[in-house]
């Protein structure tokens, strides 16, 4: 693949992650790859490979004479990615918390304000990434790359709902909570704690998206 071919497939990955990530493309929508071509100024083969990419990813759906949709999750595949996710997250939370230092735990509740500046102003992109930097940095400190490879992974699967649940005023309000609880815990090196803030928050954010997934189907 040419370096100007890589680069414009790098432009179409990020350009489509960004519209998932924000809304602008929703659970279920179809991505035209025409009008995603012309908005971001590529040919049409840099958005077949990014949509490749997505798909692999779990972000994006192909089907027959439809194209490709943002993948669209029920309940129960939610609920799956959850309780992997806490296998996961939990171990590595267990074997690391003890272990930060001062410097881990200084960036980590520097992403959690930026998390709170970014939902004030109502930038929910901002909001995204500085809430996925906040647990990564607390996931890196006892994760080897393997596990936060799969961390991400199960992130990645369920992105587009993310963003729904920052659309919804409970669910800013809960992440600051919970958010804030994590910190606290994390301060005083209180793995047992802190996975329980984690378990909660993964929880409450379960039951705002069956919530968001209920009113899709009604």
């Amino acid at each position: 693949m040419s370096a100007v071919l890589a680069t414009a497939q790098q432009v179409a990955v990020a350009w489509l992650r960004r519209a998932i990530t924000n809304g602008e493309l929703r659970p279920g929508d179809r991505i035209g790859q025409e009008a995603v071509a012309s908005r971001i100024g590529v040919s049409l083969i840099p958005v077949r490979e990014a949509l490749r990419i997505l798909e692999s990813e779990g972000l994006a759906t192909y089907a027959p004479r439809r194209g490709y949709t943002v993948t669209q999750l029920d309940l129960a595949d939610l609920a799956e990615i959850y309780r992997l996710r806490a296998l996961v997250e939990n171990d590595v939370v267990r074997r690391g918390l003890p272990l930060a230092t001062d410097l881990d735990l200084d960036a980590i509740a520097k992403a959690e304000h930026a998390c709170r500046d970014a939902a004030a102003e109502g930038d929910i992109a901002g909001e995204l990434a500085a809430n996925r930097r906040f647990h990564f940095l607390l996931y890196a400190i006892g994760a080897s790359d393997h596990a936060l490879r799969l961390i991400a992974g199960l992130w990645d699967a369920t992105e587009a709902y993310r963003a729904l649940y920052y659309d919804l005023p409970d669910g800013q309000e809960e992440t600051d909570r919970a958010h804030r609880a994590i910190v606290d815990a994390a301060t005083a090196r209180d793995a047992h704690r802190c996975v329980a803030a984690l378990d909660a928050h993964r929880n409450h954010a379960l039951m705002l998206l069956d919530g968001v997934l209920a009113r899709a189907v009604s």
